[in-house]
């Protein structure tokens, strides 16, 4: 079964995910880099991938480089443990709610991208 997620455009969640971060004070700036973080994409890259209207299958499948440390993200978005997803791609998506979670919740983006102390 293919979730409807998986060809939905990026651009289409994103707005979301940069209002849900600006509620707690957060700028769009942050939601970029947590992206480009997890998936290696440079500005222009994500800015182009927004403006293309590139669905999630797409952007996670030409991700330039996808963090090895994406790997330490858990815990739950909306009841689901990010680590139980058994999907690779729905758990890549699931990763990205997550860290947008988190920096709307005012986590520090040294936490959020799990930069050793």
């Amino acid at each position: 079964m293919t979730h409807r997620v998986f060809t939905t455009s990026v651009a289409s969640v994103y707005k979301h995910y940069i209002a849900k971060a600006a509620k707690k004070g957060r700028g769009r700036d942050e939601v970029d880099a947590v992206t480009r973080w997890l998936t290696g994409y440079s500005q222009d890259q994500l800015v182009a991938a927004l403006d293309d209207g590139t669905d999630f299958r797409t952007f996670f499948d030409q991700a330039p480089a996808m963090n090895p440390a994406r790997s330490l993200v858990t815990g739950s978005v909306c009841g689901v443990k990010v680590q139980e997803v058994e999907d690779p791609l729905m758990r890549e998506i699931r990763i990205l709610d997550k860290l947008v979670d988190e920096l709307s919740k005012g986590r520090s983006m040294d936490k959020v991208l799990r930069t050793p102390a």
